[in-house]
């Protein structure tokens, strides 16, 4: 199966708010080769896959799920040219990330395997933040270019919102993290544990 470079991917999705506005809309036989691709390369990583048991089937076949939803929504973002498609893309890749990371705790247990979930969803909720944020920003940026210095405050304020909220969106995540850490604990320790943590993330 081919390399699974959700990184690269990322960063291509990524950029897309930034220089989206500069792209043109794909041709419809454009389109339709891409998704024609998607497919074919989907069935031949599937057919690896099969090749596969246990969990290192489960991981790779999120893997690949993962990757062609990834490609389909990064194709829509580039064919439709929105913000909204280039969100969804962001979004599509923070869930399949989720996926496969999931079946990666798997191989864990008790314990381990619960602060592993912990910390594959607060990436996903890290990550979704983000999208939300480069999508209210990048509407409010809009704005910006109007003259009335009422409209551009505006725009400013939504800038400033969607960071804060973002900001809150990965706190609550990373405390879920480091509460489950502390289940570990007992006793005194664990009291500690939490007392520190709730200092840390503002929950006090």
């Amino acid at each position: 199966m081919s390399k699974f470079t959700t990184t690269a991917i990322a960063v291509a999705i990524g950029l897309t708010f930034s220089v989206g506005a500069m792209a043109q809309t794909m041709s419809k036989s454009d389109y339709k080769s891409g998704m024609d691709s998607i497919a074919a390369e989907y069935k031949s990583d599937k057919t690896i896959c099969e090749s596969l048991s246990g969990n290192a089937n489960d991981v790779c076949m999120a893997e690949t799920k993962g990757k062609e939803n990834i490609a389909k929504a990064d194709l829509d973002a580039r064919n439709k040219n929105t913000n909204e498609s280039r969100y969804e893309a962001l979004v599509t890749k923070a869930e399949a990330d989720y996926s496969v990371a999931k079946e990666k705790c798997d191989d864990q247990a008790g314990n381990a395997k619960d602060v592993c979930l912990k910390e594959a969803k607060a990436a996903e909720t890290a990550a979704k933040a983000d999208a939300k944020s480069q999508k209210k920003i990048s509407k409010a940026n809009k704005k910006v270019n109007k003259e009335s210095a009422e409209v551009r405050k505006e725009a400013t304020d939504e800038s400033t919102d969607a960071r804060r909220d973002a900001a809150t969106d990965k706190r609550d995540a990373n405390y879920a993290v480091a509460k489950e850490k502390c289940d570990a604990l007992a006793g005194g320790a664990k009291d500690s544990c939490m007392n520190e943590a709730k200092l840390h993330y503002g929950k006090m």
